[in-house]
């Protein structure tokens, strides 16, 4: 499905399933409490703590989808078209990070 789909579809579902979009501020707290939750599964996960017993380990790939689903919401709310505003970024990464990260010490 492409990104243009996806907001379709988001948008499709809000206005018949959701009723109406949450306002931008309380999106940006969803979302913000959506990738919360995904830093506590990776810390789990792949860091270095380990859950709790009566705490029952959560689908990393959901909450990926979860946050992209705010995120949607919010490019259509403000009227964002995401594959346009991905194109302009990997555009201005190619051109401010061209050489940046081979010429990164760290990074060899």
């Amino acid at each position: 499905m492409k990104i243009s789909e996806l907001q379709v579809t988001v948008d499709e579902w809000i206005k018949t399933v959701g009723v109406r979009y949450f306002s931008e501020l309380t999106n940006m707290t969803i979302l913000t409490e959506e990738v919360g939750e995904l830093a506590r599964l990776m810390a789990r996960t792949y860091g270095d703590q380990s859950f709790k017993k009566n705490e029952l380990e959560k689908n990393i790939p959901d909450e990926l989808a979860d946050i992209l689903w705010v995120v949607i919401c919010l490019a259509n709310q403000m009227d964002i078209d995401l594959e346009e505003a991905i194109r302009k970024n990997l555009e201005k990464k190619n051109v401010r990070d061209k050489d940046r990260h081979k010429q990164n010490k760290k990074l060899k």
